[in-house]
């Protein structure tokens, strides 16, 4: 829990090693702050990069072990936000991710910023040379207008929404502690798609939480079907300990986990071919990530956040790693869209 300063000291020892003693336990103070994440090595491409805004998290979810493991949410300062940000561009990142295990509640609870996410959006929007900023790990409950607002009026600001929903039944929502019911959940998608015109709506869902029952899982399905979000993972119930749902009964065979996870994401596959069909002929900007031997790019548009979508492949493209392309998308495969440029930006100055 932010003990880095501590890790060498943990691992050394503050004591000769003898051959008769066993292992420490290495136990530090608590550090109820946000550690600052300046001049640290990166492993992602130069082009872009994640910033962690918040540490922990305040929803105690009855699967999840993280607020155990990182404790209460710690908001980082908008100003050291906007330092590392700064420093990320001047370092030749153009796009940069936003993390954090609730970053819709960055600013609330103890760590009180006046106008939280909706004013560090705006705040980060102001940076030379940033030219996506792209927001992930949403919490549904706390997701307000004035955020969606934030997101369709900053230009820099990618019009994508990553929202883990876990589920759509009522009961199995409670159960969750979810904080939020499916009446609520369908207006709040309802209003996300009406305030950020084009917007792409990301879901990660748990199959075979306990007591699932066949009824419940099914409407998850038609949920998916009805919904079409743009993309979506699925990820079999895993019966963590010391979790409230580590303890209940009435736990789903594993087998049944994955029957359920491999239905989910088929019913997805059939709603995600559909949309990427939909796209051809349609002209957009990508952020080229990779070339090919092949004389094609990999890249993405506002829509494909990286490592866990879709791509767009743009062939016959002479540009390199943080360029941005305009394109035309003349047809699909599978998750991922083929291009033809339409035109090459220049490449951004302090790459």
């Amino acid at each position: 829990m932010n003990n880095r300063d501590d890790i060498v000291r943990a691992v050394v020892g503050t004591q000769r090693p003898r051959a008769d003693r066993v292992a420490d336990i290495f136990l530090s103070d608590y550090h109820p702050f946000t550690q600052i994440d300046t001049a640290r090595l990166r492993l992602t491409p130069r082009h872009y990069a994640y910033l962690r805004i918040s540490e922990g998290c305040d929803q105690k979810c009855t699967f999840c072990t993280i607020p155990s493991i990182r404790g209460r949410m710690h908001c980082k300062p908008p100003a050291m936000v906007e330092a590392e940000a700064r420093e990320l561009v001047a370092d030749g990142a153009v796009e940069i991710i936003l993390i954090g295990q609730d970053t819709t509640s960055y600013g609330l609870g103890e760590d009180a910023i006046e106008g939280g996410l909706a004013s560090l959006l705006r705040r980060l929007n102001k940076i030379d040379g940033l030219k996506w900023i792209r927001l992930m790990y949403v919490y549904p409950s706390v997701l307000s207008d004035e955020m969606l607002d934030a997101i369709a009026e900053c230009d820099h600001v990618c019009n994508y929404i990553d929202i883990p929903l876990q589920h759509i039944s009522d009961r199995v929502l409670k159960s969750m502690h979810r904080r939020i019911d499916r009446s609520a959940t369908e207006r709040l998608l309802r209003r996300i798609r009406d305030r950020i015109p084009g917007v792409s709506v990301r879901t990660t869902l748990i199959a075979g939480f306990p007591g699932e029952t066949q009824e419940e899982f099914q409407e998850l399905m038609d949920f998916i079907r009805a919904f079409g979000f743009d993309a979506l993972g699925v990820f079999p119930y895993s019966r963590e300990p010391d979790t409230p749902a580590g303890r209940m009964a009435d736990q789903i065979p594993d087998a049944t986990k994955r029957r359920r996870v491999d239905a989910l994401m088929s019913a997805q596959q059939e709603v995600a071919f559909s949309m990427a069909r939909e796209r051809i002929a349609d002209r957009f900007d990508v952020l080229v990530d990779q070339t090919l031997e092949s004389g094609s790019v990999i890249a993405r548009h506002q829509g494909q956040a990286p490592q866990v979508d879709g791509v767009t492949i743009v062939e016959a493209c002479d540009a390199s790693p943080g360029d941005f392309v305009g394109v035309r998308c003349i047809k699909s495969k599978d998750y991922d869209l083929i291009a033809t440029p339409t035109q090459t930006s220049l490449p951004v100055v302090n790459r």
